[in-house]
This record gives structure tokens, C-alpha cells and sequence, in this order.
């Protein structure tokens, strides 16, 4: 394959530019912070994921700063009923009393990780913890594939009986689903290859590593092996566009490329690789980061090399100027585990 271009060094100018007194903003006019679209729970229960990840790695206290303020934003987040409210303006007035559940599932990722993060301090995990129980009772309300994977991904950390019976009920779901779209050639969930694709096959990798059901391998080991057959066709890693996505019978759109894509797909291949060990998976997840560094269909990096922010995605004309909150903390979140593997 070749040496990849992974960088050497991390820049978080744009993570503390991009983070206020609140979380996490939403969007960015090019390169400045756009308040005009408030913030998500979406985007700040990822970036709390990012955040422990930078502490665990550098111990330093500003990264931990920021591992409270998300940690705050999801607290106020959780509704009365225990669900997720997403959008709240910079008013800090929320949007809605009810987020989707894509939402809930990553929140449901983020508190998993954190919860179980051996360098959360206690009080945080005690009140991590408060939020988790509160959401649980609804994990199993949620009909969305993706909630679902996001929620079993979570989970996958926890140790108890409960949340063990809760990844294999919504484990089974998944691969019902799988059953019923499979399809000759066509092996996927749905009957369109959208958003967030490598999130499906990676949480039943998880499901496999923490419950030992054949099923669920088989049935990650078959779908991500179609999901790469459609995004590595050229040698190099080009996610779907979402642009018109990618329909059965069809052919896949080929912008815009976005960049959390790339980071769900490293995650995934390193869960595959821990699983299996198998080599060629952690070759793909090598690759899958370095479509952020220019290895992609327009030979282009994606970081801005004076802030460390990242562009948001790839048209058909060039780059996407803007440095929005979810293409940020997918990059941070990728080159933190890619290099963890490879260095």
C-alpha cells in the first residue's frame, strides 16, 4: 500500500475556537464560528468523546475543561421523560423538546464511553451515570438502525446482565433487518446505502466481541465487506455522496464526501481488526484516515494546517470551505485512533 501521510502532531486552535461558555458550536462560515446555528446535542456528545480521548492521551488539564463543559451540555440536554433534546439556539433557548433518535444513540455512544473511561474522575462518572440510567429505560423504544448501532456501541462498554441482554435484543433487530433487505449481490440493512454506513457493521462487531454470537460476526463481516466493495473501488477511500446516496438497483453518488464517513469507517475497520485480527482491516482504517490527508478522489487535504480545523467534506468542484463541529470531531476523533494503532 505504500506509506500514508499521517500527521505527526495535533492543533487544537480551532476545538477552543469553536467551543464557547455553552459546548460546542454547530457551524462555521469558513473559518469563523457561526452563531447563527446554536449548537447540537449531536455535535457535543461526540466532542465529549473527543475530549476524553485528548485528556487520556496528553493529561492535560484544558482537555478536561472541556470533557465537563460537554459533559454539561448533555445534562441540560435530557428531557424530563429522560430522551434528548438536539437543537437549542445561541440563546440558549432550546429548538425542541425531543431530539431524533440518531441523537439518542450517540448520546447513548458518549455516555457509554465515558461511563466507562478509566480517566473520567469519579464525580463526573457518578453524574454520567445519573444521565445513562435515565435514558435507558427508552434504548429499547428506538426503531432507527443507526440508534440502534450508536446505542449497542455504547453499551459494548458496560458490564452488567441488563445492558448485555439490551446489545443482544437490539443486536437481533439489526440482523432481522439485515435478513430482510439482503439481497443477492445487495447486502445491507436497507434498501439505500445513506448516512453514517459504517456504524451498522461496527456495532455488531462490538456485539460479537462482547457477547460471542457467530451471528453477529458474520452478518458485520458480510456487510462491511459489501459497504467497501461500493467506497474502496478505486484503491482509495471514497465515501458514498450524499448527494442522491447510494439506492439499490442503482449506483452510488459520488458528492459530497463527508467527513464523518471517514471516521465511522476507521472505527469500524479497527473494531473488525480487534475482532478478528485479521491485518487487511487495519490497512483500511489506515486508509480511511487518509482520505482527511489527501489520499481521496481530488487529491486534496482536508485540514487546515494553520487552526488544525477540518473542511466540510469533498464536492464535486473542490473542497467545502466550512469547518463545521461534526467534521472537526470526526478528524480529532480518527487521528487519535489511528495513531494510537500505528505508532
Amino acid at each position: 500500500m505504500g506509506k500514508l501521510p499521517f500527521r505527526d502532531d495535533l492543533k487544537d486552535d480551532y476545538i477552543f475556537r469553536l467551543t464557547d461558555d455553552t459546548g460546542m458550536l454547530q457551524h462555521s462560515k469558513y473559518s469563523i464560528p457561526d452563531p447563527r446555528h446554536g449548537y447540537t446535542t449531536d455535535d457535543n456528545a461526540r466532542a465529549l468523546i473527543m475530549a476524553l480521548m485528548l485528556y487520556g492521551r496528553y493529561k492535560k488539564k484544558k482537555y478536561l475543561d472541556l470533557v465537563y463543559r460537554y459533559s454539561s451540555f448533555l445534562l441540560h440536554a435530557q428531557n424530563e421523560e429522560g430522551k434528548f433534546r438536539n437543537f437549542m439556539g445561541y440563546d440558549r433557548e432550546w429548538l425542541e423538546e425531543e431530539g431524533s433518535e440518531d441523537c439518542f444513540g450517540r448520546c447513548m455512544w458518549a455516555l457509554g464511553f465515558a461511563v466507562s473511561n478509566e480517566h473520567t474522575p469519579v464525580g463526573l462518572r457518578h453524574g454520567l451515570l445519573h444521565i445513562l440510567k435515565k435514558a435507558m429505560p427508552h434504548v429499547i423504544e428506538v426503531n432507527s438502525p443507526r440508534a440502534k448501532a450508536y446505542s449497542i456501541i455504547g453499551l459494548a462498554h458496560l458490564d452488567s446482565q441488563e445492558v448485555k441482554n439490551l446489545v443482544s435484543e437490539l443486536s437481533q433487530s439489526l440482523c432481522r433487518e439485515y435478513e430482510k433487505h439482503r439481497d443477492g449481490e445487495w447486502k445491507w440493512f436497507e434498501d439505500i446505502v445513506a448516512y453514517c454506513n459504517s456504524v451498522l457493521p461496527w456495532s455488531l462487531m462490538a456485539a460479537y466481541r462482547v457477547l460471542g454470537e457467530k451471528r453477529f460476526l458474520d452478518t458485520a463481516v458480510e456487510s462491511l465487506e459489501f459497504v467497501d466493495s461500493v467506497t474502496f473501488r478505486e484503491g482509495y477511500f471514497k465515501p458514498v455522496g450524499c448527494n442522491g446516496w447510494f439506492l439499490k438497483g442503482g449506483c452510488p453518488s459520488d458528492y459530497d464526501e463527508q467527513t464523518v464517513e471517514a471516521c465511522e469507517a476507521v472505527l469500524a475497520h479497527l473494531e473488525a481488526y480487534d475482532v478478528t485480527t485479521e491485518k487487511k482491516y487495519l490497512q483500511k482504517a489506515k486508509k480511511c484516515h487518509a482520505w482527511y490527508e489527501g489520499v481521496n478522489s481530488k487529491g486534496i487535504s482536508l485540514i487546515d494546517e494553520e487552526s488544525g480545523g477540518c473542511h466540510d467534506g469533498l464536492t464535486r468542484d473542490g473542497l467545502n470551505l466550512n469547518m463545521g463541529a461534526e467534521s472537526l470531531v470526526s478528524y480529532v476523533i480518527s487521528y487519535l485512533k489511528i495513531t494510537e494503532v500505528t505508532t
